[in-house]
């Protein structure tokens, strides 16, 4: 039996998971991921949107969405905190869709900095929502 760790997942609106896993993926800032295992050395560094995969202690994979946010991996106990947390059939593609069209409008509109940096934001959370969904319909 592979060895596990404590990991708790606190998005914004609901804790997305709590329990015991052998292995944490989740996509990182530089557009690529990370995984965790047991003892792995203590870090705080921060996850991007995208993907993310938890195989519990029962050999269970538990595949989702996550939004920005961070992970702190302290002493063989991981918590994530983070804007959101959706499983694929709690994605509403259509709400997903019409997300990417408004902020890729809002994008091609004169901005300030900020609210350049919120559109891509937008967008980026959209697409990924949109890509999770469709890897996970039948």
């Amino acid at each position: 039996m592979m060895k596990t760790f404590k990991l708790r997942i606190v998005a914004s609106n609901k804790v997305f998971y709590d329990g015991e896993c052998q292995c944490l993926t989740i996509p990182y800032i530089d557009g690529g991921a990370m995984s965790f295992l047991a003892n792995h050395e203590n870090v705080v560094i921060p996850l991007d949107n995208g993907e993310m995969k938890i195989k519990t202690d029962k050999d269970e994979v538990i595949e989702a969405f996550v939004g920005d946010g961070f992970i702190e991996f302290l002493n063989n106990e991981a918590l994530i905190v983070c804007v959101s947390a959706e499983l694929p059939d709690e994605i509403d593609k259509r709400r997903a869709e019409e997300a990417k069209i408004r902020a890729e409008e809002d994008l091609r509109q004169r901005q300030s900095q900020i609210e350049y940096s919120v559109s891509k934001a937008n967008l980026s959370r959209a697409m990924e929502r949109i890509k999770v969904k469709n890897r996970h319909e039948i």
